[in-house]
């Protein structure tokens, strides 16, 4: 497994001096085994790995001791491989890493949500280096196309849990925890950064596209994440899988980014990989000074915004509805 650290990156806008030490965070990019100690072990290797380069906090990919699931539609039980929040080795590997190295560990897990349909939820969770959950949050946009049919696994997150920004002691630092399909919302990132969120980590697990197999659409994933957290001024925190799962395959190039869109470091495709870097949080204050966008909004013009989706006409007046591609 690859090492990639990178120090603090120079502001470029400073206006008056930053008191904050730059806070140095982890991720994991790892590859699905189908042996559960195995993984486990992979994965705790690379937690201790970030925590001995002197990461505060570390972070891992959606789902992460499943074998992504959604690659084919869900049978008639789709929580059979759901686990409870607290009580199932998701957790305990979290627990149990923050402990032994005193520091945060943000993990993903199917959470079981007994229910008729079967359905559970896709959250991601925040533990501290006690070993206590200090952070949950449910995926609020299900994807629905080939080869991502989450929306035959996981219910979406109710509304009025949406988008919470934690500030655990002992962190320093202001953090959000939406999942994979969210980061493509320019509405999520604006969300979190209303809520005071500093870092928004995005557990990812989003690779090829089975339908259409020439279709690399890891630019365009980057290039979305990293412009939201421009526009809303936050360091974006984003690890993926790699490796090849049932009809999909991982590209991995899991990164971390700053409020002015710079990349600061970011792991290969197809390579398991820590990634560690220094970040000054006041960045934030600094962009958000020079580029006032939450300022000068216009909240009064966006009720269209806010309008139910019309199924008729999801693509906006004069367009035509199309089948989404399965």
């Amino acid at each position: 497994m690859r090492t990639l650290i990178a120090g603090a990156a120079a502001p470029l806008s400073r206006s008056h001096a930053s008191q904050r030490p730059p806070l140095r965070v982890g991720l994991i990019q790892h590859r699905w085994r189908p042996d559960a100690a195995e993984l486990a072990r992979v994965l705790r290797d690379g937690i201790d790995r970030a925590a001995g380069e002197g990461a505060t906090a570390v972070f891992l990919p959606e789902i992460t001791l499943l074998r992504y699931p959604a690659d084919t539609p869900a049978g008639p039980n789709p929580g059979a491989g759901a686990e409870d929040l607290t009580g199932g080795p998701t957790f305990a590997l979290a627990a149990e890493a923050a402990r032994a190295n005193g520091i945060f560990v943000h993990a993903s897990l199917y959470e079981k949500a007994p229910a008729a349909d079967g359905l559970g939820f896709n959250t991601a969770i925040l533990v501290s280096p006690s070993g206590e959950l200090v952070g949950r949050t449910r995926k609020m946009h299900i994807p629905i196309s080939a080869g991502y049919y989450e929306d035959t696994y996981f219910r979406p997150g109710p509304p009025g849990d949406a988008y919470p920004v934690y500030a655990p002691e002992g962190l320093g630092a202001r953090i959000g925890m939406p999942t994979c399909w969210d980061e493509w919302f320019p509405e999520v990132a604006r969300s979190y950064s209303l809520g005071g969120a500093e870092i928004v980590v995005y557990p990812t697990a989003i690779g090829s596209e089975p339908v259409f197999p020439d279709l690399d659409t890891q630019p365009l994933w980057q290039q979305v994440i990293v412009a939201n957290g421009i526009s809303s001024g936050l360091f974006m925190v984003v690890p993926n899988r790699t490796g090849n799962e049932g009809a999909l395959s991982f590209y991995g190039s899991s990164f971390i980014s700053d409020p002015y869109g710079r990349v600061l470091v970011q792991a290969p495709r197809d390579e398991e990989a820590v990634l560690v870097a220094d970040l000054d949080l006041d960045q934030r204050r600094d962009w958000l000074e020079l580029f006032p966008f939450l300022l000068t909004r216009r909240p009064d013009s966006y009720g269209g915004l806010t309008a139910a989706v019309d199924a008729q006409r999801p693509y906006g007046e004069g367009h035509q509805a199309t089948a989404v591609v399965k």
